[in-house]
C-alpha cells in the first residue's frame, strides 16, 4: 500500500511598498493644518543687545588659571601668554581697547595670587603694573594695588627700589590724567598725594629697611633747578610731609633741601652781578608779592606757573636772563616760607630735647652746606631766626661761629666766612642780649691781640694773604662797633635804662665834644686803637664803606679818629707788600712805595682789599620776609651825626652806602617807565 508524503507550501511574504514621494507629501500636506495652531518652542527678543564677549572679561576663577599658566609657560621660554597679561597693564587710558577697572583688578588679584611666581624674569610685567594708572581709580582698586605693592615688596626684594621710585615720582607734579580715568570719578590731586604717604607709611612700617633706599630716590627725584615754582614747592611740602611718618630720613632730607635752596640762592646772585647794575640792583626788591597758598599751587597749571614769572615775551638776552632770576626768586622764597613753616612747628611745641635736636640739625647744615658756599643770600636766615627763639640757642650759634672763626685747623675762606656770620648776627640779631654783644667783643679784642703778637714783629705792610685772619676780624670788629656801639659804652644820662651795666667797669665816663657823657666798657677803646694804628694797617684792607662809616661813628662819639689815617692810606700802593711782588726799591729803604696818579689808573688793586660780604644783610623776599621781620635790627642813625650830614634823612648801613646811588636811580627810572 503506498503511503502519499504531503510537500510543504512555500511561505508567502507580503509585498513591502516602497516608500512613495507621492504620499509623504500627501501626507504632509494632511498634517499641515494641524501644526499652524501649535506655539513655537522658543522666542526671542528683539530688544536685546547682541555683543563679542572679549577676552579679557572672564571669570576671576579663569583669570587665576590663566596667569598662573602665563608664568609658568613664561619660565619655560613661552612668552606668549605672559605678553598678553602685560599688554592690560600697559593699555594706556582714553583707547577704546583700555580694561575696565573691574578687569584690571581680577588680573592685580590674580598676579597677588602668584606673586611668588615674580621674580626677576618677569620684570617686564612688574614694570607694565607699576607703571599702570592706579592712584585715580576707586577706592576698592587701591586696596588691592597697595596689598599687591606689599606682597611684591616683601616676596621680592629686587623690587623694591623701582616701588619706591614709582610712588616718589607721585609726589612730584601729578599729570592731569593720573586724576581722571574713563570710568571712575574724578579724584583731586590732594587725595593723590595722600594716597601715596600711605602708600608709603605702609612700606615703610613693613619693611623698616627701605628708609635707606627712599632717601637717596628723594634725592634723585627732587625737581631739577630750571623747573618750575610750582614743581619745586609740590615735591618740597611732600618731602617734609614724609618726615612725619619717617622722623629718620629728618636730617637728611632737610640736609637735602637746604642744599638746593642754596644752589638757587647762588645762582640768583651769580645772575644779579652780571646784570648791569641799572637792571640788577634792586631786583629782587621790586618782585611782586606771590602766593604761598599750597592748595592753590597745587591747582595752578605748568603754564600758568610759568606766565607768572614775566607776563611779556622775551626779545633779548638780557630780558631772558632776568626773567629767569626773578622765575628762581620766586622758588627760593616759597622754599624758604615752607622751611620756616615746618621749623616753627617743630622747635616750639617739641620738648627740650627735641628742640636741641632741630638746632643740630640747622646747626649741621649751617657748617657743611651754607658756611662753605660763597654769596648764599637768603638760605642763612633760617639759623638767623630759629637761633633767637632763646637765649641758649643764640649762644649756641654764636659759640659755633667763635668756634669756626678761630679756629686754625680750618681753612682761611671757613674762618673769614664763620666771622662775617657771627659779626653780622650779633650786629643784627635784634633778640641778641647786651652781654652778648660783649663778650664777642672781648673774645675778637684777645684773638687780635695773639695774632698782632705774632705778625707785627716781622710786617712789612698791609698784605691780604698773609695776615687774612687779622684782617677779617678787625672788619668784624668795626662792623660789630658801627651796629652795637651802645651796647658797648655806658651812658650817664640814660643810666636808668641800662640794668645790664653794673659797677665792674673801670673806665670813667668822659665828656666829649658833642656835649654828651660816655663811658666804654674796659678795653672797648684800646683795642681799637691798638689794632688799628699797628704795622699791619688794617684799615688799608677792610671794606672801604665798612671803614669809612666806623671813622664817622668812632669820631663822633669821640673813640678813635682815624680820618688821617684814612687819607694817609689812599697813597700806599698793596701791591708791594702782595708776597713776592714787593719792588727791590722799597725792600731797600724799608717804605713803602707812595701811589701816583698814573699808577693809581694803571693797576686796579679791590682784588687785594676785604669784600664787604655780611651774610645778614636786608632780607628783601616778598614772601618769607614775614618771618624774620621781628627778629631783625634795622640800621639805627647816630643821635647828632647823621641829621648833621643828611639833614634829618636816615642814613643806611655801611654795606649798603656804596650801592644807595645806583639804587635810587633804578627806582627813578621805574617810575618813568610806570608813568
Amino acid at each position: 500500500m503506498s503511503t502519499t508524503t504531503p510537500t510543504s507550501r512555500p511561505v508567502i511574504k507580503p509585498l513591502v511598498r516602497r516608500p512613495s514621494l507621492i504620499r509623504k507629501r500627501e501626507g504632509f500636506e494632511d498634517k499641515t493644518p494641524s501644526s499652524l495652531g501649535k506655539r513655537p518652542m522658543v522666542s526671542f527678543d528683539s530688544n536685546v543687545e547682541v555683543r563679542v564677549i572679549r577676552d579679557w572679561e572672564k571669570a576671576p576663577q579663569l583669570i587665576q588659571e590663566e596667569v598662573r599658566c602665563a608664568l609658568e609657560q613664561h619660565a619655560l621660554g613661552d612668552p606668549s601668554d605672559y605678553n598678553q597679561v602685560k599688554d592690560i597693564y600697559a593699555a594706556k587710558s582714553k583707547v577704546e581697547d583700555e580694561p575696565s577697572t573691574s578687569t584690571l583688578q581680577n588680573y592685580t588679584q590674580a598676579l597677588l595670587g602668584n606673586v611668588s611666581l615674580l621674580n626677576k624674569s618677569c620684570s617686564s610685567l612688574v614694570y607694565a603694573v607699576l607703571e599702570s594708572q592706579w592712584l585715580g581709580r576707586q577706592d576698592s582698586y587701591f586696596t588691592l594695588y597697595v596689598r599687591f605693592l606689599a606682597n611684591l615688596a616683601s616676596a621680592q626684594g629686587v623690587f623694591v627700589v623701582d616701588v619706591l621710585r614709582m610712588l616718589v615720582a607721585n609726589l612730584t607734579a601729578v599729570i592731569p590724567s593720573s586724576s581722571r580715568l574713563p570710568g571712575s570719578p574724578v579724584v583731586p590731586r590732594s587725595k593723590i598725594y595722600l594716597r601715596v604717604h600711605e602708600v608709603l607709611q605702609y612700606l615703610l612700617q613693613l619693611i623698616p629697611s627701605a628708609s635707606s633706599i627712599l632717601c637717596s630716590v628723594l634725592i634723585d627725584a627732587f625737581p631739577h633747578q630750571t623747573d618750575s615754582r610750582r614743581a619745586h614747592a609740590i615735591y618740597v611740602q611732600n618731602v617734609l610731609k614724609t618726615l612725619a611718618y619717617a622722623p629718620e630720613l629728618q636730617a637728611e632730607a632737610l640736609a637735602l633741601i637746604t642744599e638746593r635752596l642754596v644752589k638757587i640762592d647762588v645762582q640768583v646772585q651769580v645772575d644779579l652781578e652780571d646784570l648791569t647794575e641799572d637792571v640788577g640792583d634792586g631786583l629782587v626788591q621790586k618782585i611782586p608779592r606771590i602766593r604761598n597758598d599750597f592748595a592753590e599751587i597745587m591747582d595752578d597749571s605748568e603754564s600758568s606757573d610759568d606766565e607768572s614769572v614775566f607776563s611779556n615775551d622775551t626779545d633779548n638776552e638780557e630780558a631772558q636772563r632776568t626773567k629767569d632770576i626773578k622765575s628762581n626768586v620766586e622758588k627760593m622764597d616759597i622754599i624758604l616760607d615752607l622751611l620756616f613753616a615746618y621749623y616753627s612747628q617743630l622747635i616750639p611745641a617739641a620738648s627740650t630735647d627735641h628742640r636741641l635736636g632741630a638746632l643740630d640739625i640747622l646747626l649741621s647744615q649751617f657748617v657743611n652746606i651754607i658756611l662753605p658756599t660763597h654769596r648764599s643770600r637768603h638760605t642763612q636766615f633760617l639759623l638767623f631766626h630759629f637761633s633767637q627763639q632763646s637765649p641758649i640757642f643764640i649762644d649756641t650759634f654764636v659759640g659755633t661761629c667763635v668756634q669756626l672763626a678761630f679756629d686754625k685747623v680750618q681753612p682761611a675762606i671757613m674762618r673769614q666766612a664763620a666771622a662775617a656770620y657771627l659779626a653780622s648776627f650779633v650786629a643784627r640779631g635784634a633778640h641778641v642780649p647786651s652781654n652778648i654783644v660783649r663778650d664777642v667783643f672781648s673774645f675778637i679784642g684777645a684773638e687780635l691781640e695773639r695774632l698782632r703778637s705774632a705778625h707785627e714783629p716781622t710786617c712789612r705792610g698791609p698784605d691780604l694773604r698773609r695776615y687774612s685772619t687779622f684782617y677779617f676780624l678787625v672788619q668784624a670788629l668795626l662792623y660789630i662797633f658801627c651796629f652795637r656801639w651802645r651796647d658797648l659804652q655806658y651812658c650817664l644820662e640814660d643810666s636808668s635804662d641800662d640794668s645790664e651795666f653794673e659797677d665792674e667797669d673801670e673806665d670813667l665816663p668822659v665828656i666829649y665834644a658833642n656835649g654828651r657823657g660816655h663811658g666804654w666798657r674796659s678795653g672797648v677803646k684800646d683795642i681799637l686803637a691798638t689794632n688799628i694804628f699797628c704795622k699791619l694797617n688794617p684799615l688799608k684792607i677792610c671794606f672801604p664803606a665798612i671803614v669809612t662809616e666806623f671813622a664817622r661813628i668812632a669820631n663822633h662819639l669821640g673813640v678813635v679818629y682815624v680820618f688821617h689815617l684814612i687819607e694817609t692810606n689812599k697813597r700806599v700802593r698793596l701791591s708791594q707788600f702782595a708776597g713776592s711782588s714787593a719792588s727791590r726799591s722799597s725792600l731797600r729803604y724799608g717804605q713803602p712805595e707812595r701811589e701816583s696818579a698814573l699808577s693809581a689808573r694803571r693797576d686796579n688793586e679791590s682784588h687785594l682789599l676785604l669784600d664787604g660780604f655780611f651774610p645778614f644783610d636786608p632780607y628783601h623776599l616778598p614772601v618769607s620776609k614775614r618771618w624774620i621781620s621781628d627778629d631783625y635790627r634795622e640800621w639805627r642813625g647816630v643821635p647828632g651825626l647823621d641829621d648833621q650830614d643828611d639833614g634829618g634823612k636816615t642814613r643806611r648801613g655801611p654795606e649798603e652806602d656804596e650801592e644807595e646811588s645806583e639804587a635810587e636811580e633804578d627806582l627813578d627810572m621805574d617810575d618813568g617807565q610806570e608813568s
